[in-house]
């Protein structure tokens, strides 16, 4: 399954308006957690770009931890962002349309950026990579939270099941869109994880990488530096 980007963007504008509802029940509430988990890594005083801000679920949780000089969230969905700016009436946040892999943005503006599930949709992540490092300024930090596949055997197997059969099916009913969750559990199959998504953040020029499995590894937090 190798779907253009227009067809990703276009599914995520016609399931938006269900998108908080199916992430809270498919992942029992979890997610929230990895976020907040996600936005301790920001540090107070930062300027912050969310990518693929969907619903700004990121800058939510952000804004909870840490009081931050100011943030932007940007997506291609026109849809998610109209829903992130409801959640959001903090001055010093603002929306943009934009696509993670040709930011509009100056070189060295930003003290961290953050991309929550986001990168995996990219039809070339390590493009991606280097966008963020590009718009971050020296000594900033990435911060990318992203699904991966657990280690342990028996989870595994319930988690893999889950992905295949139940996590379309469930997507289906609450959203009536079949293709979605198909295509997500496609991705989260296939996409590189743990040491090979860092070696990832390398090759794109971030320094001092680390990565930090949540919930028996079902998604990881990476990290990457900006040499300084």
């Amino acid at each position: 399954m190798n779907p253009s980007k227009y067809q990703i963007w276009k599914t995520f504008d016609k399931i938006a308006r269900y998108y908080d509802l199916i992430n809270r029940i498919l992942s029992f509430g979890i997610d929230k957690r990895w976020r907040m988990r996600m936005a301790e890594f920001v540090k107070n005083g930062d300027s912050v770009l969310d990518i693929a801000t969907g619903t700004a679920d990121v800058l939510v949780c952000v804004l909870k931890k840490r009081k931050i000089k100011m943030a932007v969230g940007v997506d291609r969905s026109w849809n998610m962002l109209k829903i992130g700016r409801n959640k959001i009436k903090d001055k010093r946040v603002f929306f943009s349309i934009s696509d993670g892999m040709r930011l509009s943005f100056k070189a060295e503006s930003f003290d961290s950026v953050t991309i929550a599930f986001g990168i995996r949709n990219m039809s070339d992540p390590e493009l991606c990579l280097k966008e963020i490092l590009r718009v971050l300024k020296k000594g900033g930090k990435a911060i990318v939270l992203e699904f991966s596949i657990p280690k342990n055997f028996f989870v595994k197997t319930v988690y893999m099941f889950y992905l295949r059969y139940i996590l379309p099916f469930l997507g289906k009913t609450i959203s009536g869109d079949h293709y979605a969750y198909r295509y997500l559990n496609k991705t989260i199959e296939t996409f590189p994880y743990g040491n090979e998504f860092l070696n990832l953040m390398k090759k794109a020029g971030f320094c001092n990488t680390a990565f930090f499995p949540q919930t028996f590894g079902i998604c990881t937090i990476y990290v990457g530096e900006k040499l300084s």
